[in-house]
């Protein structure tokens, strides 16, 4: 089941209550405003001291659009759905994607849906990627990247799935497909 995003958690680590978010959102127009005009306003907003405000503004726009109606749990500003699962992997970031890339490698479909063709990777000096398209359209992206020195995160996006119910039906199919690793 997909879930509301946290403004408590946004409250907490911006210094303002969401009824104060919501309340200045609101002076601003943001209701008839786009997902990133939304989130250009909560940057303006955030605190100079705060880790990461870009991700934090992300986080208000879409509890914004939530609240209003704009939006619903899972869904993008795009209006599709996206599923998300990751695993905490037992080694090195290089352990985690010869794993990972093992695991997937002769796979010709994924929860009964086909490849749309084969998948394609890449990497950063923090990050490998692994990417496909399927059959019914939508995209799996799977980043690895180091989490101290012996961890790493397999982080898995499922985009472009078409509901929430999409949502519910592969979320459990990653996550299990994860713990092989």
């Amino acid at each position: 089941m997909v879930t509301s995003q946290n403004t408590a958690a946004i409250a907490r680590a911006t210094g303002r209550p969401w009824d104060a978010w919501l309340e200045e959102l609101d002076g601003a127009g943001a209701r008839e405003m786009d997902h990133p005009q939304i989130a250009g306003l909560a940057i303006a907003r955030m605190p100079e001291s705060l880790d990461n405000p870009g991700w934090w503004a992300q986080g208000v726009a879409v509890a914004y659009e939530q609240h209003h109606g704009m939006r619903v749990p899972g869904q993008t500003s795009d209006g599709m759905f996206q599923a998300s699962a990751s695993k905490t992997f037992r080694g090195t970031r290089d352990e985690a994607w010869a794993a990972w890339t093992e695991l997937v490698a002769d796979r010709e479909e994924f929860n009964g849906v086909g490849l749309a063709q084969a998948p394609t990777t890449s990497e950063t000096p923090k990050w490998r990627y692994w990417r496909v398209s399927l059959e019914d359209g939508t995209r799996v992206s799977v980043g690895v990247t180091p989490k101290g020195d012996e961890r790493a995160t397999v982080g898995l996006e499922h985009a472009k799935l078409g509901s929430p119910e999409e949502i519910d039906r592969w979320k459990p199919f990653w996550k299990a497909l994860l713990a092989e690793l």
